[in-house]
């Protein structure tokens, strides 16, 4: 597995893995309205690393601009539960400066396990447009 910072050639496939992989993790949401290019909205000024499985792109992380907030991390369907994920927050946890924090929406119940199961804790609720969310952290050290 390599994890290396996106590239422009990179977006065709990542607007279409973020369309299909949102579709898969919040099937409750209605996906009707999204596109590929939500994508470009979703990862705006942000720093982009990309997973690579036998030279296939296979998933995505993005951190807002101070590093320290992870705001999309998603891995192809068809290739979750091979450790991709893990690797690829692993390797964002490592470019965190101080607390890492990321929105979890409450009711994506197999994302919020998979975070605690990392060192991620659950600090407070809130709304958003596409419902609850749980603020969580990663402190380091």
């Amino acid at each position: 597995m390599e994890i290396r910072p996106w590239q422009e050639s990179d977006r065709p496939f990542l607007r279409t893995l973020y369309l299909h992989a949102r579709r898969e993790a919040w099937p409750w949401l209605d996906g009707s309205d999204w596109q590929l290019e939500d994508f470009d909205a979703a990862t705006r000024n942000e720093r982009i690393y990309v997973a690579l499985e036998n030279g296939h792109r296979v998933g995505f992380a993005s951190l807002d601009q101070n590093g320290n907030f992870l705001h999309n991390l998603f891995i192809d369907p068809a290739c979750q539960g091979r450790g991709i994920g893990s690797a690829l927050l692993e390797h964002v946890q490592k470019q965190f400066t101080g607390t890492g924090a990321l929105k979890c929406l409450a009711r994506n119940k197999r994302a919020l396990a998979f975070y605690q199961r990392h060192g991620w804790h659950s600090e407070a609720t809130g709304d958003s447009p596409d419902g609850e969310y749980v603020l969580m952290h990663y402190r380091l050290g």
